[in-house]
């Protein structure tokens, strides 16, 4: 078993019970802190400032400067090689038995401090952003709404990843706020579109990966490399307007009904975190060509998914969907070993998304439209209300986590309010 992950490991920082970040996650994040932008790892309920201990030379010579950087680009593109020397000496030095930080009052002060003090920012430069369709569940109920359950997946689907290229630039942090997007839409039945704001604002439960030393442009990721080039992963929230972009996306696919925003958690978690939590997905038939083909073992992870809504007349929020990472048809080494098949080159801090996860179960709907199937089966809310899709006022937070012996390796949240559109 890889140290860092031991379900024995305990660190001298208290981690309360059923905290998403124990010893065994460390997870990788920025954060603003007195004017500059630091980088960090969360413990527990408080932010290790490994910049702070890059400048006192707590980290080898190679590791040192990629840490003193503003976004993680640098160490991402650095491969698993300082990948694991980073979270060995982290893990280290968050030991129960290591005095080293434990027993310095005066760097301990200045490099560990509550994460309710720091403003979380983007943890690396997104210079693009890759958003695949890879949950069978999923793919199926929107194409049976759509089409008919008999022609509910495209020819296509099972034969490869399918995906489509975003837009970086509206990547946000978690908190951000979300104001409804005004576009074309054109109902059913009428002869011309209308321009407004959407009347069909939804999220979409994804996980992302951020990418790692990534390839030349020409020279593909072979998939039984794909993982050496993903670090780890956010939790990820692509805000949808469908109306918009049941109007907009044929023939070429979503552009205003996606852009206007995608959230993400702050802190990545690292896959050599999530070890521990490998397992089958599910059966893929017919057999993938060759370059997708992985090599035998467990290819995707077993992570818990919830997501809850809260309207501006709830005290508390609700529970609206329950899923797993597990449920996705494609693995996370064969989008990237799909994305790179032809050539294209994966850079660091690319972000690859991995469609609404949706499970086999009405619970497990990973969206408002599957939710409500199409707006025909409105959700009930504590308070009374329904909801078709998202109203203004609306706040929607979705979390993750593996479940280990005593302890988990969870991901936090990301959450974002829908503000009313602009005049």
């Amino acid at each position: 078993m890889n140290p860092t992950t031991d379900p024995a490991l305990k660190s001298w920082v208290s981690v309360p019970p059923g905290s998403h970040f124990p010893i065994q996650n460390l997870p990788l994040g920025a954060f603003r802190r007195a004017g500059e932008v630091h980088v960090g790892v969360a413990i527990g309920g408080d932010a290790l400032d490994v910049t702070v201990l890059a400048r006192e030379g707590t980290f080898t010579k190679d590791l040192m400067p990629l840490l003193c950087e503003e976004t993680l680009n640098d160490f991402l593109a650095a491969g698993p090689s300082a990948w694991s020397a980073f979270r060995a000496r982290v893990s280290h030095l968050l030991r129960a038995d290591e005095p080293a930080l434990r027993d310095d009052p005066r760097l301990r002060e200045v490099a560990l401090v509550p994460q309710s003090s720091v403003q979380m920012v983007l943890p690396a430069r997104v210079g693009d952003y890759t958003d695949f369709y890879s949950s069978k569940d999923h793919a199926h109920n929107v194409g049976t709404m759509l089409r008919g359950a008999d022609n509910a997946l495209m020819p296509n689907w099972v034969c490869l990843p399918v995906a489509y290229h975003g837009r970086a630039s509206s990547v946000v942090i978690s908190g951000t706020d979300v104001v409804r997007p005004r576009g074309q839409m054109k109902a059913e039945g009428a002869s011309e579109p209308v321009f407004g704001p959407t009347r069909s604002l939804d999220f979409e439960l994804e996980m992302a990966a951020f990418v790692g030393p990534g390839n030349a442009l020409g020279e593909p990721i072979p998939v039984a490399d794909a993982e050496k080039h993903l670090f780890g992963l956010v939790l990820l929230n692509d805000w949808s307007a469908r109306d918009i972009q049941g109007w907009e996306y044929q023939p070429l696919g979503p552009f205003l009904g996606k852009n206007f925003a995608t959230s993400i958690s702050p802190w990545i978690v690292p896959l050599a975190a999530l070890e521990p939590f490998r397992c089958d997905g599910p059966a893929q038939e017919p057999t993938p060509l060759p370059y997708l083909r992985q090599p035998a073992g467990k290819a995707t992870f077993d992570v818990h998914l919830e997501v809850t809504l809260q309207s501006a007349k709830m005290t508390t929020p609700q529970v609206i969907c329950r899923s797993n990472f597990r449920h996705l048809y494609w693995s996370l080494a064969q989008q990237v070993a799909h994305h790179t098949i032809n050539g294209c080159n994966l850079m660091p801090g690319d972000l690859l998304a991995s469609g609404t996860i949706s499970g086999p179960t009405a619970e497990s709907r990973g969206c408002m439209l599957e939710l409500t199937w199409r707006g025909t089966q409105p959700l009930a809310l504590s308070s009374g209300e329904t909801r078709r899709f998202l109203e203004d006022g609306d706040r929607v937070t979705m979390t993750a986590w593996c479940q280990g012996d005593g302890y988990r390796v969870g991901f936090g949240s990301v959450t974002g309010m829908v503000k009313p559109a602009i005049a």
